[in-house]
């Protein structure tokens, strides 16, 4: 019996309902960091990303064991490159 207003169980009550499309369109322009399965850490601002996991970044460092190694203008990352475990926070 589906009269409505169960569907959102679970779902933490209120609010709309947001697909991870969503997230990524509402994180565009803020800073972000890219950590890598290699243990390399992008730190900058997303500008944008597509289907295919391509990442591009603007004022982007580059940490390796939590230590600044390099700063880019601009930096692109590969999503085809084996980023399995690649995990994009907001922070």
């Amino acid at each position: 019996m589906s009269s409505g207003g169960g569907e959102k169980s679970g779902s933490g009550g209120g609010g709309a309902v947001k697909t991870p499309s969503d997230f990524l369109k509402s994180i565009r322009g803020r800073p972000v960091v890219v950590k890598l399965n290699s243990g390399v850490d992008y730190r900058g601002i997303l500008a944008c990303l597509d289907g295919y996991m391509n990442i591009a970044m603007e004022q982007t460092e580059e940490y390796v064991n939590g230590q600044l190694k390099n700063k880019y203008g601009d930096a692109f990352i590969r999503g085809n490159n084996d980023l399995t475990g690649c995990g994009l926070l907001h922070s």
